[in-house]
């Protein structure tokens, strides 16, 4: 018989005790004009094209503007491009910059800024994380490849002001990509002058709202307002620290005791009595992100589909989004989550219909099938995970669940750093906990990780080439029905082979103090602090 639900409760305080005070303490009011903003990890990089985590885009989004950006209700907005325009067959994109536009140094912002920015990372020799995200300009694949010269990427700049982009393809998401961190410009003269180096205090050049004034790494990164912004004069907050808060039970107390201004995690098991303690200074809203557990399909026995099924069909969803993530995440048995644009209902892998019982009989069949189980080899599971409260708690209640199957789990657990790092380097693993947040409310922006090729993301190196076939027709297709069609076709192959299992998708939480104002939580989760203001 499976142990019951809440044994998984006594594992999880064996890994990391974490409690919720029965009453809130008064809040100090916080150094006047510093905002302190809890944030998911350290970066590892503050250099954009380097980058690949929410944590630093969260920093990014503060020190640098694209050419368009988000407002603090997710809406696009003009941000370096003052306006633009669409050629009618869609591949041709022209924007037109600001004259205001200025770095920190007290250059223009030009549109040779934009080609240079765009071909960096491109460029192979940069190895930039994210770069399959800008396949869509003309040539960008064959760039990145070393196949083509960074000169033939679809980009141009005619005048200073003039920024022309060029497609491979129709590209329905184009202007809010180009909001993301891949399409930040970087300032030429300092890469030039310090190479990599170019991202230290006193180095870096941004044209963003905020300059970096200092970086203590695992402990803050300290931003100052741009004097030549050129919406300087709208900027309320001078100063914001960026402070990594990964213990969330640690952070909620520092909340607690007023040294943070506001999280943007909360520990998921605590949700009830965060609520009770902190009322509406807890807010909850919509996000687009999910997330996995990644398979490696390089490794036996994790490269045969019948055991990860298995894993899959034991695993209780609607447990872990209630019980463990306290109603903040919700059940996925589908890698995209609704309400994408361009899409339809997402095709889902089994498991959501059946009875509990159901589905593990189907589970021990899948196993034995393969040779685990009774009268079989015992399956045993290396389950590595970044460390947070909510990460270790998931961990503790899926291998609970996975017990019931005789499947003996070990867990490996790192920051955030090393183990996004040790999946991206191509480390060994059996499982992994992955995440992904949307960049663009897109379909394509979470089948595009599974690519072959694409060992950036693809934690596992998952490769078909049926799927991959489809996501080529799909990227080609000017019919947005027919692309859609097409994108479902290709997830409903992941859904079959699961290389990643899906577990959850996400809700935005959050604690805001009662100083910080402008918040709205919103389907991109952007709240750029220059939008937002402080209490004195």
């Amino acid at each position: 018989m499976r142990p019951r639900r809440r044994d998984w409760l006594a594992g999880a305080a064996a890994l990391a005790a974490t409690a919720a005070a029965a009453r809130r303490p008064a809040r100090a009011t916080g150094e006047p004009g510093l905002y302190r903003r809890g944030n998911d990890a350290d970066p590892e990089t503050l250099d954009p094209h380097k980058s690949s985590t929410v944590a630093e885009a969260h920093i990014l989004r503060d020190l640098y503007e694209g050419l368009l950006t988000y407002d603090n209700r997710g809406a696009i907005i003009p941000g370096a491009a003052e306006s633009w325009s669409v050629s009618e067959d869609g591949l041709t994109y022209t924007f037109r910059l600001r004259a205001d536009g200025a770095w920190s140094n007290g250059d223009p912002v030009t549109a040779g800024d934009f080609v240079f920015s765009l071909r960096r990372i491109l460029a192979p020799e940069t190895a930039a994380k994210y770069a399959e995200v800008l396949y869509p300009l003309r040539h960008a694949a064959a760039v990145n490849r070393g196949e083509r010269p960074p000169g033939e990427l679809g980009v141009a700049a005619p005048d200073p002001r003039t920024l022309v982009i060029t497609l491979e393809g129709p590209t329905p998401y184009l202007l809010e990509l180009l909001t993301h961190q891949t399409s930040i410009p970087v300032h030429p003269p300092s890469v030039a002058a310090h190479g990599d180096g170019f991202t230290r205090p006193g180095r870096l050049v941004s044209n963003g709202a905020y300059i970096l004034a200092g970086l203590v790494p695992n402990d803050r990164i300290t931003l100052e307002r741009n004097p030549r912004f050129h919406d300087a004069g709208s900027v309320a907050i001078p100063r914001v620290a960026f402070i990594p808060t990964p213990d969330l039970a640690s952070a909620v107390r520092r909340f607690a005791a007023g040294e943070v201004d506001s999280l943007a995690d909360l520990p998921g098991d605590q949700m009830t009595a965060l609520k009770a303690r902190f009322g509406d200074q807890v807010v909850l809203g919509p996000a687009l992100g999910v997330t996995v557990l990644a398979a490696n399909t390089r490794k036996a026995p994790f490269s045969d589909v019948r055991v990860r099924r298995a894993l899959s069909l034991a695993i209780d969803r609607e447990f872990l989004a209630d019980a463990v993530w306290g109603g903040t995440m919700t059940p996925a048995y589908s890698l995209c989550p609704p309400g994408l644009d361009h899409y339809g209902t997402p095709p889902e892998t089994p498991g959501r219909e059946a009875l509990p019982i159901d589905n593990e009989a189907e589970a021990l069949r899948l196993l034995a099938e393969a040779g685990y189980g009774p009268g079989g080899r015992r399956l045993s599971v290396e389950y590595r995970f970044n460390t947070t409260d909510n990460n270790r708690n998931t961990a503790v209640a899926t291998a609970d669940m996975w017990r019931g199957l005789g499947i003996e789990t070990r867990f490996v657990y790192t920051d955030a750093k090393t183990h996004f790092a040790h999946l991206r380097d191509g480390g060994d693993f059996d499982l992994a906990r992955m995440s992904w947040i949307a960049d663009y409310a897109d379909p394509q922006n979470f089948l595009f990780l599974l690519a072959a090729g694409n060992d950036g993301m693809n934690a596992g190196r998952y490769a078909d080439p049926a799927y991959d076939a489809l996501l080529g027709q799909a990227a080609a297709e000017r019919d947005l029905a027919r692309r859609a069609d097409l994108l479902a076709r290709a997830e409903a192959i992941l859904m079959r082979d699961l290389p990643w299992i899906p577990l959850l998708h996400y809700r935005s939480k959050a604690l805001i103090a009662p100083r910080l104002h402008g918040y709205h939580p919103n389907l991109r989760n952007a709240a750029p602090t220059r939008f937002l203001r402080l209490d004195a």
